[in-house]
């Protein structure tokens, strides 16, 4: 049998536990670990059970809550199946890690939940019993199967909650999307709310609930791993940066490969991650010790998020810098 070897230009991280590079295993954290000070689990992935792991954290600790859990379908994390339930069964899923997570809240924290489309109906219910909804941002996943008999599925959702209708972080002037002007209007001969650069001309909009700007990871992005879900760090991003401040805790219980965690580094935030999986942990791990010298996210520039297919503008950009 012929191996395939990876083309150079792969960046996805997908080794094996048997062959981790040096001191990634070595900085996991597990569940038999002592967890219960901030100080000991602070910038820091813990494998082991979400459900049992968050029992023994500290509570009021997080500012900002990341939670990306199973969608109710069937699907496979490295040997560990995750079977559909009955729409009762999920949403008395969703009560229970809530009910664990509640406690770890700051009273003004924030959380962002991410479901598809069939999972939103089932869990919206539930969230509004328990925060208070302030928005649901639809992301477009330009990735995905289409269907003879049916609407491909092309967007994602994430629920925007707070614990306080008035006291929660928004960072509106963090999160501005730079998008083209096509019909640049003028007023005394001098443009108006935009910018003519040798790359184009460009306003910095107000954020919407509707994200078009986001790739999904793909083969030949550093931050790719082989997770079957993993989430882009652009899109984290967004939702850190508006929904938290330098130096405080982002939190993500179903952490994956630490795309959340990464980004929260990235931005100068501290995080606390679980994941159940060790090797999904391991590649986490490993990403962050990469991000200690390569803080660049794709996308978002000089504090900036870009449109998609923009990269000579950003280029353009940080030159000019």
């Amino acid at each position: 049998m012929i191996k395939k070897v990876k083309s150079k230009r792969n960046k996805t991280i997908d080794f094996t536990l048997d062959n981790a590079p040096v001191g990634v295993l070595e900085s996991i954290k597990d569940e038999h670990d002592a967890l219960s000070q901030l100080d000991n689990i602070i910038n820091q992935t813990i494998n082991g059970n979400s459900f049992e792991v968050m029992k023994r954290l500290p509570n009021n600790f997080v500012d900002l809550a990341l939670i990306d859990p199973p969608y109710n379908i069937n699907k496979k994390y490295d040997g560990l199946n995750f079977k559909k339930m009955s729409d009762d069964d999920y949403q008395a899923y969703t009560q229970a890690w809530i009910d664990l997570i509640k406690p770890k809240l700051k009273p003004n924290a924030s959380l962002y939940v991410f479901s598809d489309w069939i999972t939103s109906v089932e869990v919206a219910p539930i969230l509004e019993k328990n925060f208070v909804i302030k928005n649901r941002i639809t992301w477009q996943r330009e990735k995905g199967r289409g269907s003879l008999t049916n609407w491909k599925n092309g967007m994602e959702d994430v629920w925007f909650l707070v614990n306080d209708k008035t006291d929660y972080t928004f960072n509106v002037d963090a999160v501005k999307l730079r998008r083209r002007v096509i019909a640049p209007y003028k007023k005394n001969g001098k443009p108006k709310d935009w910018e003519a650069t040798a790359s184009g001309n460009f306003r910095d909009t107000m954020p919407s609930n509707f994200w078009d700007d986001i790739s999904i990871p793909y083969w030949s992005m550093p931050e790719n791993t082989g997770h079957p879900t993993q989430k882009p760090e652009k899109l984290l991003a967004k939702i850190i940066l508006a929904s938290s401040n330098e130096g405080e805790v982002v939190f993500d219980p179903f952490a994956g490969a630490g795309s959340s965690l990464v980004a929260a580094k990235k931005l100068h935030r501290q995080y606390v991650g679980i994941e159940q999986s060790q090797l999904y942990t391991a590649w986490g791990a490993y990403r962050l010790l990469k991000a200690e010298d390569d803080k660049r996210i794709q996308g978002y520039t000089n504090g900036v998020f870009w449109e998609r297919n923009t990269m000579a503008e950003q280029n353009a950009a940080m030159n000019k810098e």
